[in-house]
């Protein structure tokens, strides 16, 4: 069933101006399946996927490992492929040339990787040291995971802020992630209001789990109107990118009701 589509894909890549002046077809293949919507890499232009999809792991490996010999982009999303693969090694070989390359999702990657001693040996030392340089260059997953990660000054949560507040200016990611701080009273007050504005803006750029937040706050009226029908069309629109808290705040809505035995436990959900 692929190959059909991969030929019609490729040809359309190959046609349309847009693409012609500095894209490969392996690389628009590569964004395609395996981009990561975070990645501050990532063109305006390409969606991405949170998750590679299992049917199109084979297809991200083939076309990444092409596109990664001239962009550190691809190579970035190679690993992501060998990682939803289960393939570690392989993983972390290609997130080291990508974040020697500059690639600071690569150096989030690994990071955590050496944070948690997951495929590798454990070295928090080795793990402060990447997420803060994908920290400094404004990647907002290297300033979240680097205050996960603690103890050191760079991790207060009123530094992440800091760092956050300078990336939120243009990166949807870290839109969400100082919204989240702001709407948590993290490293400073709490204020629903601007927590409200930034998940809106990142929104906008079809951030998933900003548009999840964006219905939980107009759901409840939280640092703005409440708006019932808005927070559904939020939810859908995050459900329909695989939120799985939208997917499952649209089901808490369409069963409402929970049914119980005479031991107060639930059994079911009354459904509409």
């Amino acid at each position: 069933m692929f190959r059909p589509l991969h030929v019609i894909i490729v040809a359309a890549a190959l046609a349309a101006p847009a693409l012609a002046h500095a894209q490969s077809a392996d690389l628009v293949l590569c964004d395609r399946v395996a981009a990561d919507p975070s990645d501050p890499d990532r063109p305006a232009d390409v969606k991405g996927v949170a998750e590679i999809a299992a049917s199109d792991i084979a297809t991200a490996i083939k076309y990444c490992a092409v596109a990664a010999k001239s962009s550190r982009r691809a190579m970035y999303q190679l690993g992501r492929a060998y990682a939803a693969n289960k393939q570690t090694a392989e993983a972390v070989a290609a997130w080291r040339k990508a974040a020697d390359k500059g690639s600071t999702s690569a150096m989030v990657e690994l990071g955590v990787l050496y944070g948690t001693g997951s495929g590798v040996a454990k070295d928090e030392a080795q793990a402060r040291k990447l997420l803060e340089r994908a920290a400094q260059a404004g990647n907002p997953r290297g300033v979240s995971n680097l205050a996960a990660l603690g103890g050191s000054t760079a991790a207060d949560p009123a530094r992440s802020r800091d760092l956050l507040a300078k990336a939120a200016e243009t990166n949807a990611e870290a839109q969400y992630q100082l919204g989240m701080m702001l709407a948590e009273g993290k490293g400073g007050a709490q204020d629903d209001v601007a927590a409200r504005a930034l998940f809106e803006k990142a929104a906008a750029q079809n951030h998933p789990a900003a548009l999840e937040r964006m219905g939980a706050f107009a759901q409840a009226g939280r640092g703005g109107p409440k708006d019932s029908d808005a927070a559904k069309a939020y939810y859908e629109r995050a459900a329909a990118l695989g939120d799985e808290d939208a997917k499952k705040a649209l089901e808490r809505a369409r069963c409402p009701y929970v049914i119980k035995d005479k031991r107060g436990n639930p059994v079911t959900n009354l459904c509409f």
